[in-house]
């Protein structure tokens, strides 16, 4: 096959119950994403997002930090897996743990994050609750690439969610995940066309 006509192919991250990365696959599957999603890699063999792969006909690599005795080491294996596969670049959706410096720095560039908040406000577990208790008008949605830190990488796209005086924690949730559904496919599109470049901690989006 020509190599100009291969299209790239993504590892989507997973440790819960899947939505974004169900999002994005119906987006590949619509043709609005012009990529393979060529695998899945899990942490939690719990996890219902594996039920959602599976009926998507997904491969999925299901591996917990507990069997290995360092992150260094978990982290090796998933890197082995995600040659083995000619993983192109990463999609985090909703996965829970922390990359390890050494792989991150490897896949620079190429590990995209999503995070309930306008970052830098509100990194960690309980963005969008947070933000909702601190009485905060808006809360949102940021597209960022990884790096060493946690949450602190180069944001690429935002979007604000007004918190309204009805909202409730749970009407407030279902519209910060409405808006994650529609800014991570436009990140993706953006990063596939070449379209993102980094300088330092700033993110360029060419015309």
């Amino acid at each position: 096959m020509n190599q100009k006509c291969e299209k790239k192919r993504l590892a989507l991250f997973v440790s819960g119950s899947g939505t974004n990365m169900e999002n994005l696959v119906c987006r590949v599957q619509s043709g609005e994403l012009d990529c393979e999603i060529a695998l899945i890699v899990c942490d939690n063999p719990n996890a219902f997002a594996l039920k959602r792969a599976s009926q998507f006909q997904l491969e999925a690599f299901v591996i917990e930090r507990k069997n290995f005795k360092s992150k260094t080491e978990f982290d090796a294996v998933i890197d082995k897996k995600l040659a083995e596969k000619k993983i192109h670049a990463i999609a985090l959706a909703g996965f829970m743990r922390i990359l390890g410096p050494e792989f991150v720095r490897k896949w620079r560039g190429r590990i995209l994050n999503i995070h309930p908040s306008l970052l830098p406000k509100y990194p960690g577990a309980r963005s969008i609750q947070d933000a909702f208790e601190a009485k905060e008008k808006e809360a949102g949605v940021t597209i960022h690439f990884v790096d060493e830190g946690v949450d602190s990488g180069p944001i690429i796209l935002q979007r604000t969610v007004p918190i309204k005086p009805t909202d409730t924690l749970a009407t407030l949730e279902e519209r910060v995940h409405a808006a994650e559904y529609e800014l991570y496919p436009e990140a993706i599109r953006l990063f596939l066309s070449g379209k993102l470049i980094v300088e330092e901690k700033t993110v360029k989006i060419l015309k």
